[in-house]
């Protein structure tokens, strides 16, 4: 019979010489589930689409691509999130499987505890530009009225979600990557 975790739920396998939850193991070669997967992944492949969409708005004055794109990133994180929710709430045990890493606890937890700083602000700046983007401009989209608090608050929410790719990146290595 295979050993069980604490709470007796998920069936665990042996990973790098220690039993972790089975749950579902991650696709990138690491401790991390597949969850932790997903929005590392999902996280790191919206940057270079960021990107694109700042230099259609900024150099092409496309618009409506920067706006099809916007939400599209929008999507694609929301899914990414979810993913990633259900995985460690409900399947994965994040903790047994950041425990091998040399950085358990305090590296890990403080790199958490930064990371989390920049990814619920993003969040918050993130749903409010799209929020009052979607509201505030015209169909098709076109500067306005509106248009220098969006320049604002969308280079904050930008920079937040660079800053949130960098503390997460730092977050996986340090707590599914490192022996």
């Amino acid at each position: 019979m295979e050993p069980t975790t604490a709470a007796g739920l998920f069936p665990t396998t042996l990973l790098a010489d220690v039993a972790v939850p089975a749950g579902i193991d991650g696709f990138l070669g690491t401790r991390a589930s597949f969850g932790m997967d997903v929005v590392l992944v999902g996280l790191l492949a919206t940057l270079p689409l960021l990107a694109w969409s700042i230099y259609l708005v900024a150099r092409r004055r496309n618009f409506a691509a920067h706006r099809k794109l916007q939400l599209f990133i929008a999507a694609a994180l929301a899914t990414a999130i979810v993913v990633f929710e259900i995985d460690v709430r409900l399947i994965s045990d994040w903790k047994l499987r950041a425990a091998p890493s040399p950085f358990w606890p305090s590296g890990v937890l403080s790199a958490l505890g930064i990371h989390l700083v920049f990814a619920i602000s993003t969040l918050v700046l993130w749903v409010w530009v799209v929020w009052e983007a979607v509201k505030r401009f015209p169909s098709p989209p076109g500067p306005n009225a509106h248009s220098p608090r969006h320049r604002v608050m969308a280079r904050l929410a930008a920079i937040d979600l660079v800053l949130t790719a960098i503390t997460g990146t730092v977050f996986y290595w340090l707590a599914f990557v490192a022996r």
